[in-house]
């Protein structure tokens, strides 16, 4: 028999609207608490009522009813209220309110009339997704609550703050299991008063992997650099394990989009991402009756997986039909202006003191977008691809770390070897005609082997560390200059082994420091060290024939040397309470070349990049024979907390000035942000860099989840053109439960300039609608 104690008439009146409160601990699991101030017991039936302003109430330990007359069956568990009635259910944190109710304890079943009430549900933090802490808010004609799921009728919901919400959605039937699934039926989503679009059917899941399959809310522009924009989508939930998400967009005037996103976890361990994305372009009407059409499509795949006893897999793939496909349709001026395109993939295994790779990669860099050719016998012009291809299908690596010789002999061992099978590609153009075209065949084998021993030996804060090795390189093929076209080279077939010795000696001297105590801006008290540092190498055994191996990676770039590079680092350090920062770094380094000609390879009046190069700087610099190269200056600082400072530059004592130079500050503070970064380029007319002198500006203020406005702008300005390359402008107002954020885009980097209008309407915690994606935000 179930336990009713009976509580005597509440001393405090309970709030009309009582708070979420935590379940009552005084309360046994099955027992009921009574507070009334009239009760009537019939058998198992039991009436209570309340006070004016005071209502009767039945409390367990997950459940709380209020209501000014309450009746209570204690054998079926049916329970029946009106007046001001009060439903708190613990478990879920819900409230509902209502004028009557009927609700049966044991099966959890019951209906409410004239309802109001709210549930706080899970609070979404994916990227891209509004989070707000409000709870949803749900009124209607009348509700009923099956087991855990509520079904409300002609009424509306929102998660906005009461009276005057800024968004509700309105129809005459919703379902809410909390933690699984809200569904609407016909239902209208309004902006305040205004409506914004109709759903004969809405769907939107509270777990926490979404997965379920159905139209995706439609996206329409009226007017875009495209013309008039309608989007359709559908995702599909194939499985546990897979599951495909498809978008269309019809540009009504010259264009059809598809973009599909497959994604699957096969099992543990292993999962994959695949993007594919194509556009059917029938050319801008305005341009005429044949009109330039940029039709293509990329395919982008990323995945890895355990394979077991110590291997695991990992790889991304990356491919482009045209990179004139990608400047026009791409979204993102990383991909607007990057030339190159990576793809790799590998098998590993590390163990004990080895490294056993199996790599099979494709590089393509396009040197230009793609160049008309006109066939001399057809007379007919296309399009050719200007890109240098490199594909290595696949290419073994076994790695031996240092691993010392003889216990009490500071003398290690290591090596490094590799073998695959490697392909080259490349046109050369003379305007629109295809001069040549180098080409090795599809499966050029090489071998390279580079044993190595290495010591260290030291006298006080003094360290020397010496290292001799060999590197030997088989090619299966070479290549020599081609008579028909001078400057240019062609593939010959034969077999090629390059020989080289290496010595090496790395002398780190002792640091200099100084602590200052006295307490300052930048902390508690501050520490400069000096680290002087030089490393002499030694390189022989290549000479002129370094023109004749084919380039496929740095591998290739080994060429004799005699050199020594010194470099000189400053850095700073602060105490700030118990922690140490380093708030000040600078690093000099110069090489001094003893063989100005790096054994016969350096060809005069071309740019030369060779490994001793390569190391130093990102830009040729070897036009000739010279025996010094430019200062390389790395700073970097992070003086108070917020700001930051970089700046690379390369000082050419030949040219007497800064050759290049890449500067950038970042600046934080609180909801203010602010980026000025400025890359220059002065080189050589024989150089094949071009000159360059390029500004970005970044500044903003707020957040993605601020309330009110936020607004950020991105701009990249080309002094030497005097073109403003590339600009964003957005601005984001978010309210207590929603926001909208207009992004302004123009490309000039392309033929015609294009302007966007972006549009997106984000909800709290659930989602967001428009044509501007989250990874093309500026916040």
């Amino acid at each position: 028999m179930l336990l009713l104690p009976v509580g005597l008439r509440a001393q405090t009146p309970p709030p009309k609207e009582s708070p979420p409160k935590a379940p009552p601990a005084s309360i046994p699991v099955g027992t009921w608490r009574f507070w009334y101030d009239t009760q009537d017991v019939q058998g198992q039936l039991y009436k209570l009522t309340g006070l004016p302003g005071v209502p009767a109430e039945i409390e367990g330990a997950k459940v709380l009813f209020r209501g000014d007359e309450i009746e209570y069956d204690d054998e079926t568990g049916d329970l029946r209220a009106k007046g001001h009635v009060y439903f708190h259910d613990f478990e879920k944190n819900e409230q509902i309110w209502a004028s009557r109710l009927e609700y049966n304890t044991e099966e959890k079943t019951g209906k409410f009339w004239d309802v109001r009430g709210e549930t706080h549900p899970r609070i979404v933090t994916r990227p891209g997704i509004l989070t707000v802490d409000a709870p949803f808010y749900f009124q209607g004609e009348w509700a009923e609550k099956i087991d855990l799921k509520y079904i409300l009728h002609n009424g509306w919901i929102t998660n906005c703050k009461l009276p005057g919400p800024w968004w509700h959605m309105r129809g005459p039937k919703f379902v809410i299991v909390p933690h699984e699934y809200a569904t609407a039926y016909r239902s209208v989503f309004l902006l305040r008063k205004m409506p914004l679009f109709y759903a004969p059917f809405f769907y939107h899941s509270l777990q926490k992997e979404p997965r379920k399959s159905g139209f995706l809310i439609p996206n329409l522009v009226p007017r875009s650099q495209r013309g008039f924009m309608v989007g359709l989508g559908y995702y599909w939930a194939i499985s546990r394990s897979y599951d495909a998400t498809y978008r269309f967009q019809d540009f009504t005037s010259n264009a059809f989009s598809h973009h599909l996103d497959f994604r699957g976890n096969p099992r543990s361990g292993t999962d994959f991402n695949a993007i594919l994305y194509g556009v059917q372009d029938r050319g801008n009407p305005a341009d005429g009756p044949n009109p330039l059409k940029y039709s293509g499509a990329s395919l982008y795949v990323v995945g890895k997986s355990d394979l077991g006893d110590g291997w695991t897999a990992r790889g991304y793939l990356n491919y482009i039909t045209s990179f004139r496909f990608r400047q026009n349709w791409s979204e993102s001026l990383a991909d607007v202006v990057g030339s190159e395109i990576h793809s790799v993939g590998f098998i590993n295994k590390d163990w004990s003191n080895y490294d056993f790779d199996v790599t099979f990669a494709r590089l393509e860099n396009f040197q230009s977008t793609e160049v008309p050719f006109t066939d001399p016998v057809t007379q007919k012009t296309s399009l050719i691809s200007n890109a240098v291809t490199i594909r290595k299908l696949p290419e073994a690596e076994l790695v031996g770390r240092d691993r010392q010789i003889f216990k009490n002999v500071p003398l290690w061992f290591s090596f490094d070897t590799a073998a695959g099978l490697l392909f080259r590609s490349e046109p050369a153009f003379n305007g629109t005609n295809l001069i040549n075209r180098f080409e090795t065949g599809q499966l050029t084998p090489r071998v390279n082997l580079t044993p190595q021993l290495t010591s260290a030996l030291h006298w006080g804060s003094f360290h020397l560390v010496p290292s001799i090795g060999i590197e030997e390189t088989f090619y299966g093929e070479s290549q020599s200059p081609d008579p028909a076209n001078p400057g240019l080279n062609r593939v010959a077939g034969t077999d090629l082994v390059r020989s080289a010795r290496t010595l090496s000696l790395d002398m780190i001297f002792p640091a200099l420091e100084r602590v200052f105590q006295k307490k300052t801006v930048f902390g508690d008290k501050l520490k400069h060290v000096i680290e002087p540092r030089a490393t002499y190498r030694y390189v022989t055994g290549i000479g002129d024939d370094f023109n004749r191996y084919i380039r496929f990676d740095e591998t290739d770039l080994l060429a004799d040397t005699n050199e020594l590079e010194i470099s000189l680092t400053n850095r700073i350090f602060a105490k700030r309470g118990d922690s140490v920062l380093e708030i000040f770094t600078w690093e000099l380094m110069q090489k001094r070349y003893f063989d100005p000609t790096f054994g016969g390879a350096l060809v005069e009046g071309k740019p030369n990049l060779f490994a001793s190069t390569a190391d130093l700087s990102a830009y040729a610099f070897l036009v000739g024979p010279r025996g010094t190269s430019p200062v390389v200056s790395l700073l970097r600082t992070n003086p108070v907390s917020g700001l930051g400072v970089q700046w690379q530059a390369d000082y050419d004592p030949r040219y007497q000035g800064i050759v290049d130079s890449a500067f950038s500050v970042d600046y934080r503070l609180r909801r203010y942000f602010l980026l000025v970064g400025n890359n220059q380029v002065h080189t050589d007319p024989l150089l094949v860099t071009a000159a360059a002198n390029q500004f970005q500006f970044r500044l903003g203020y707020g957040d993605a989840n601020r309330r009110g406005f936020n607004a950020g702008l991105d701009v990249h300005y080309d002094y030497r053109a005097a073109q403003l390359q590339y600009s964003t402008f957005q601005v984001t107002y978010n309210t207590d439960c929603c926001g909208i954020s207009v992004q302004y885009r123009r490309n000039s980097i392309i033929t015609p300039a294009r302007d966007e209008i972006r549009i997106a309407f984000a909800v709290g915690n659930i989602g967001t609608l428009g044509t501007l994606r989250k990874q093309d935000r500026l916040f």
